[in-house]
């Protein structure tokens, strides 16, 4: 395995690669919004009780997920058109580097719509960035996200027992993380830690998954993000074990950012361990599946589709 110290120049210009490299998906503009209702604390923090049927095909912005230390974390809900049964859910979290980025933008998207056509219920998540926060407040965060909707699953018609997670770049990175680790990694504080953040389905899209490899060239750029977290514990391929969810990886084999070979090594190790895993190499693509050389393979239509049959396999 060659040495990867190009992660360095990823955590420098990772947000400019998201933002100007490419147009930035948003979350479709075509679904009908609708308030969030307050319920406790005097806040529009969560719905009513029972499920309201009228938000079917809608979406609910800036819902409060959690409060860490004052700060209301917020995520975006989209409701499937139609209502037979609980819903199976799929939650978004977005990459930008772990200091940029929103949950109605980035790589993964563009998935957010076709998802909800398929009939998940679909979440987006903000977190806590980089430099203001340091790692471990990102993974702590998405993991309350995860508590927070089990511990509401009434008001969301979702069952908690099919619940499926994916995102990009340093979304990928915290999406393998929910996907590897349980309460005994210490990343679980804060609020509903009487409900698991296990997830049932993972998609990784380019994410890195080994960070003892990628730091190999120095780490002093890297200090703005994970401070002096031990980032091999920060590492997804540290936690891999055989009670893992499946896994879908999608990376571009021209990435110069993130290099394959990361989606590569957490293969192996999910594969060693009995997991069920998959990595589908993108022809063409760059970091964010940007064409670089000629037309992507698949394109992106086709990883979409992917990704929506991924989870309707594993979750329905």
């Amino acid at each position: 395995m060659k040495r990867l110290s190009l992660f360095i120049a990823l955590l420098a210009v990772i947000s400019l690669a998201c933002n100007a490299g490419q147009s930035q998906p948003t979350a479709a503009a075509e679904f009908t919004e609708t308030a969030a209702q307050p319920t406790f604390q005097g806040e529009a923090v969560l719905p009513s009780s029972e499920f309201d049927s009228s938000k079917l095909g809608t979406v609910e912005k800036d819902i409060t997920y959690c409060t860490v230390e004052g700060v209301a974390l917020k995520m975006d809900v989209y409701y499937p058109s139609e209502n037979n049964g609980r819903f199976p859910m799929t939650m978004y979290v977005h990459g930008g580097g772990w200091s940029s980025g929103d949950k109605a933008q980035g790589a993964g998207a563009i998935e957010i719509p076709a998802l909800q056509k398929a009939g998940f219920l679909v979440v987006s998540v903000n977190y806590r960035l980089a430099p203001e926060y340091v790692f471990p407040a990102m993974i702590e965060d998405v993991k309350c996200a995860v508590r927070s909707l089990r511990a509401h699953a009434d008001e969301y018609n979702l069952d908690t027992n099919r619940i499926g997670v994916w995102g990009g770049s340093a979304g990928g990175h915290l999406v393998n993380l929910l996907g590897t680790t349980d309460e005994s990694a210490g990343f679980d504080v804060g609020e509903y830690l009487e409900y698991s953040s296990r997830v049932q389905a993972v998609v990784d899209m380019f994410g890195p998954a080994d960070l003892t490899v990628q730091f190999q060239g120095g780490y002093e750029s890297a200090r703005r993000v994970f401070g002096d977290f031990d980032v091999a514990l920060a590492s997804p391929v540290t936690y891999v074990s055989a009670d893992d969810p499946p896994f879908l990886i999608l990376h571009g084999e021209k990435d110069a950012l993130v290099p394959i070979e990361q989606s590569q090594i957490l293969l192996s190790a999910l594969q060693s361990a009995g997991v069920p895993a998959e990595l589908v190499p993108v022809v063409n693509a760059n970091h964010s599946f940007k064409p670089d050389g000629g037309q992507i393979s698949p394109s992106r239509k086709e990883i979409a589709q992917m990704v929506v049959a991924f989870f309707e396999e594993k979750l329905k």
